[in-house]
């Protein structure tokens, strides 16, 4: 079921020589084609699925190219210099391109000894030419990223692949399309917005969808198809004794349910509003544990409503899998930490590994259902985190706040909702200071490891403030 692996990146590669040395050495073009080929692109494979045709050098053959990768929808243009290129060839179409642009500057050679010679010289000489390139790509107003590395350093892909993946996941946010399951919980401002702005900018697209449909669906759903999860169910967690199997059933049906809206309608994300379940009273239970599943296999989430916490959600999980929806509940002063949680929703495949998830049933309703509510007590595997929340600052301008973080050993306890804790690497008390006045929104995520570099580099192609704390 769950899916921990990122949206691989796809990588159009931008290889430049020159024109002059068609005649005064012919064989140049081919024998830096073939070290291309031959130690470039394996050090590259880990970070992407990397397209490299040929090396080319005239204006109207460079045109040809980019258009070519353009077509073929890869995630950014990977620039680099084989040999010197004169800048204004390639400046055209590096202006007129929507790829996010990566200059790569490389060679074969990784030492200047005594023993150099004009002939290895000239095979590793594309260093100024990025130069010219930089320089008229700057005064153009292009953006662009640039590193340096030999293909042998230790690391040597790590600053690509970052910036692979953080093209790769805006590509991605820009043609999301996001549930909205009943209707936003009334008075929550901090992810009101203009969907219009939304579509224009990140480019998300969302759709209604409604109670109805889902209880339709729920009793729509296969017999077999519902014992099939039900067994998933017992085999997978620590269920309750009080848990029946009609509950496990009625469950599972809400879990199909809502499998089936998100494959219908192409749904990248979802989010709901527990209390617009209530409003129907043939509503069978809410999909606390479908939901949490449904985050384990890539699909986000936003709690009340919140499309834009649903978009953040996903964008981390594409970033940096896997991600989960999650919400500052209370203050842990003296561990130095936030005690987080939510109603019922938190991603399973981020949850400790030493013990099975607990399957419950809710003693407290959350909002009028027939059956039991089900919950997966989803405590996460402690470690190193980041937190990030997606939000919009002054004049509707997109911010993405992050921080470092390690999630705490702490968990389950005896609870009816997912639970983790949260350590800053300073003060809480400076931590909630400092997110508060960067406008923090109640609703943020959560990934394991160290994404904060990736999410720099995506907030700088999506033209977002990044502000980490």
């Amino acid at each position: 079921m769950t899916n921990h692996n990122p949206v691989r990146p796809r990588i159009g590669v931008l290889a430049l020589t020159l024109e002059l040395y068609e005649t005064l050495v012919p064989e140049l073009r081919l024998q830096r084609e073939t070290w291309f080929r031959e130690q470039a692109l394996p050090a590259l494979a880990p970070v992407g699925e990397v397209v490299f045709d040929k090396a080319v050098f005239r204006r109207e053959d460079i045109d040809a190219q980019v258009a070519a990768l353009e077509s073929q929808g890869v995630d950014a243009l990977l620039v680099v210099l084989l040999t010197y290129s004169p800048s204004q060839l390639a400046l055209p179409a590096l202006i007129r391109t929507h790829l996010p642009i990566i200059v790569w500057n490389t060679q074969e050679l990784p030492a200047v000894d005594d023993a150099f010679t004009t002939a290895a010289m000239i095979d590793n000489h594309g260093v100024h030419g990025t130069q010219d390139l930089c320089n008229v790509l700057g005064r153009a107003g292009v953006a662009f990223e640039y590193v340096t590395s030999h293909v042998s350093d230790d690391g040597a892909v790590d600053s690509l692949g970052d910036f692979f993946a953080a093209a790769a996941a805006v590509r991605r946010l820009r043609s999301m399309r996001i549930g909205l399951l009943g209707y936003p919980f009334p008075g929550m401002g901090d992810f009101a917005l203009d969907t219009t702005h939304m579509a224009a900018t990140l480019g998300c697209q969302w759709q209604h969808l409604t109670v109805e449909d889902y209880i339709l669906r729920c009793s729509a759903a296969a017999d077999g198809d519902a014992a099939d999860l039900v067994a998933t169910y017992r085999q997978t967690y620590d269920v309750a004794a009080d848990v029946t199997d009609d509950d496990l059933a009625l469950t599972a049906r809400t879990e199909l349910a809502l499998r089936g809206m998100v494959a219908d309608n192409g749904l990248d994300a979802l989010t709901y509003q527990f209390m617009a379940f209530g409003d129907d009273e043939r509503t069978p239970t809410v999909p606390f544990v479908a939901m949490s599943r449904l985050l384990a296999d890539g699909i986000g989430f936003g709690g009340e409503g919140d499309i834009i916490a649903a978009a953040g959600t996903t964008f981390l999980n594409t970033l940096h899998p896997p991600a989960s929806f999650t919400e500052a509940f209370t203050i842990d002063f003296a561990g130095n930490s936030l005690f987080m949680s939510h109603m019922g929703e938190a991603n399973v495949a981020m949850a400790r590994t030493d013990r099975k998830v607990p399957l419950i049933a809710r003693k407290m309703q959350i909002t009028r259902t027939q059956g039991r509510q089900l919950e997966l007590i989803t405590c996460f595997q402690p470690g190193p985190a980041t937190f990030c929340a997606l939000t919009l600052g002054a004049e509707s301008r997109w911010r993405l706040i992050v921080s470092a973080m390690t999630i705490a050993d702490f968990g389950p306890l005896e609870m009816e909702v997912p639970h983790f804790k949260l350590t800053p690497a300073g003060d809480v008390r400076d931590f909630l200071t400092a997110y508060a006045k960067a406008g923090g929104p109640h609703h943020n995520a959560v990934c394991f490891g160290d994404a904060r570099s990736r999410l720099k580099i995506a907030a700088d192609l999506l033209g977002a403030d990044y502000r980490e704390i």
